[in-house]
């Protein structure tokens, strides 16, 4: 699979993520107290596809499973961000804890283009990545554009 192929493929992906909690939020029922079971649903699901992928690799022959140690362990803090992530993502759209359901339109462009900034951040501090004019104006230009798209919104950031 090319790199760009498999980069479209991970954006879709991440999109219907993104779009399935906002759906499955917008399901809890308004007595409900905490949205954990639909995040655990999501995580065994995650673990259901990982297992058969791992399953066709086995078949297909060839591969090499075993990482480093160290691999495992940021393989683990990533987990525990998504985990988190996710927790919070069912509350921000179930609206518990917050009073009212934040709307997707509001909330994804928030979680990506702040993504988006910290990533740069910390790939130039940490990986010591140089970045380019046009990354750091495109990064300026994404978080304006995620003001512009809360701007005069009832239900924006709060």
């Amino acid at each position: 699979m090319g790199g760009v192929l498999l980069l479209m493929t991970v954006t879709v992906l991440y999109a219907g993520y993104n779009v399935f909690i906002k759906v499955a939020g917008s399901h809890a029922p308004a007595e409900a107290t905490t949205t954990i079971a639909a995040t655990i649903a999501l995580q065994l699901a995650a673990l259901a596809t990982s297992i058969v992928f791992v399953s066709i690799l086995l078949v297909r022959g060839g591969h090499v499973l075993q990482l480093s140690a160290s691999s495992y362990l940021w393989a683990v803090a990533a987990g525990l961000c998504i985990g988190g992530a996710e927790i919070a993502y069912f509350y921000l759209f179930a609206g518990i804890g917050t009073g009212k359901p934040m709307a997707a339109s509001v909330a994804v462009p928030a979680v990506v283009s702040g993504t988006i900034a910290i990533t740069a951040v910390v790939a130039m501090l940490v990986f010591k990545e140089i970045l380019s004019l046009s990354q750091w104006t495109g990064t300026v230009l994404i978080l304006l554009g995620v003001l512009l798209l809360s701007f005069g919104r009832g239900d924006s950031f709060g």
